[in-house]
């Protein structure tokens, strides 16, 4: 048996046209599964990757990887949790609808004092700031981390749990008002990238021996200079590709720059187990009852206007989280 839902439906690839806002139907959960109610979705920049066609899904297809809402249902064999629950989760397409089945493993308990939009604006990217920061580079005392887009949703957290971990942050931003949000969310010196060279800063700042690891999520455009901001055997995290795709390199370039590492992770090889994924979740749902970390919700849209949503994130406007709700 079929529920009939409302959704965001992807029936071809294209622009933020190519998101049109109707009814669809969506099947009873299976083994394993539970059907929620979604509260609020997030919206984040592989949505338009899926979108766009540069990450090739057959459409048509319901859009959106993260969301929080309440349980209604659950298939059989279902232990994780149970009707009523509210949940979160990331990486699980079809969270721009009012209704979603998603993997019981997948879904993490909310605690009360949080909000279902709060909620569901830290899961993907708190806990990409969270892999980043404790297991891609591991960030010990003393480090200095080259942030990119520090005044972003991922660079914010990624500056705060930096900080917390006792590493320097120097965050790249493209506006004077940029720069006073990364400082605020814990940037120790900020580079507004549109007006000075960030490698001669990093440089400099760093007296001339380079940064430990730089987190990039802009890609193409800044890539290349990256490697040069990094010291010998420094490492490059390549995380998102705001800015397209960075073209293919030649591997002798990490040799010439000083035996650099590069990495390109993904959230979902941080979270592959039911037990990686509530520790990382578990972590910053506690860090942000306890006021350690700020989830930042710059605006919130309904699904009505996701292709709304979907430009202004593709404009690089973001200062902050972007949310759908119903």
């Amino acid at each position: 048996m079929e529920k009939s839902v409302r959704a965001v439906v992807v029936e071809a690839p294209g622009g933020p046209d190519a998101l049109r806002y109707g009814e669809t139907t969506l099947a009873e959960p299976g083994t394993g599964e539970a059907r929620v109610r979604v509260l609020a979705a997030g919206v984040n920049f592989i949505d338009t990757y899926h979108r766009s066609g540069a990450y090739p899904l057959e459409p048509p297809f319901v859009p959106g990887t993260e969301g929080a809402g309440v349980v209604e249902a659950v298939g059989p064999g279902v232990r994780e949790v149970a009707e009523g629950d509210r949940v979160a989760w990331a990486m699980q397409l079809g969270s721009y609808a009012t209704h979603q089945v998603v993997p019981c493993w997948k879904l993490v308990p909310v605690p009360q004092e949080l909000g279902s939009e709060t909620a569901a604006a830290a899961m993907l990217q708190g806990m990409t700031a969270h892999y980043l920061s404790h297991s891609t580079y591991p960030l010990e005392e003393g480090d200095v981390a080259l942030v990119h887009a520090a005044a972003g949703g991922v660079g914010q957290l990624l500056c705060r749990m930096a900080q917390m971990r006792g590493a320097t942050v120097i965050g790249t931003c493209s506006t004077q008002e940029k720069e006073a949000i990364a400082e605020a969310a814990g940037a120790h010196h900020t580079i507004r990238y549109t007006e000075e060279d960030f490698v001669a800063r990093a440089k400099a700042l760093t007296k001339d021996v380079g940064v430990d690891v730089v987190y990039d999520g802009v890609g193409k455009t800044t890539f290349a200079k990256g490697l040069e901001a990094l010291r010998p055997r420094g490492m490059m995290v390549l995380y998102g590709q705001a800015s397209g795709p960075v073209p293919p390199i030649d591997l002798q370039e990490l040799n010439k720059h000083g035996s650099l590492y590069v990495t390109r992770p993904s959230l979902a090889h941080y979270t592959a187990t039911r037990e990686e994924l509530l520790g990382r979740a578990t972590t910053l749902f506690d860090w942000i009852r306890a006021g350690k970390i700020d989830i930042k919700i710059d605006r919130t849209f309904t699904f009505k206007e996701a292709a709304e949503a979907h430009r202004y994130i593709e404009g690089r406007k973001t200062k902050g989280k972007l949310l759908l709700v119903p």
